[in-house]
């Protein structure tokens, strides 16, 4: 298994992080896991949300200390 790529976007608002997301999504290899950082309210729902829409897998989806944990494999 690959590391797991770390996208920080936090302190950015929507839809910034699901767009950072996408860019280094585009740029992934397929089995590659992102691990999104957002403060961002909508994320925890709007990500996953993506992630279903366009197949991919979604690993974990937790909030700490109000930031949003979202690990994603890129499936294709």
């Amino acid at each position: 298994m690959s590391d797991i790529k770390t996208i920080d976007a936090r302190d950015t608002f929507c839809p910034g992080p699901l767009m950072e997301l996408i860019t280094y999504m585009k740029q992934a290899d397929v089995g590659d896991v992102l691990e999104l950082l957002s403060t961002d309210e909508g994320s925890g729902a709007d990500v996953p949300e993506w992630v279903t829409k366009v197949g991919h897998e979604l690993l974990s989806n937790e909030q700490i200390d109000g930031v949003w944990h979202i690990k994603i494999r890129k499936t294709k």
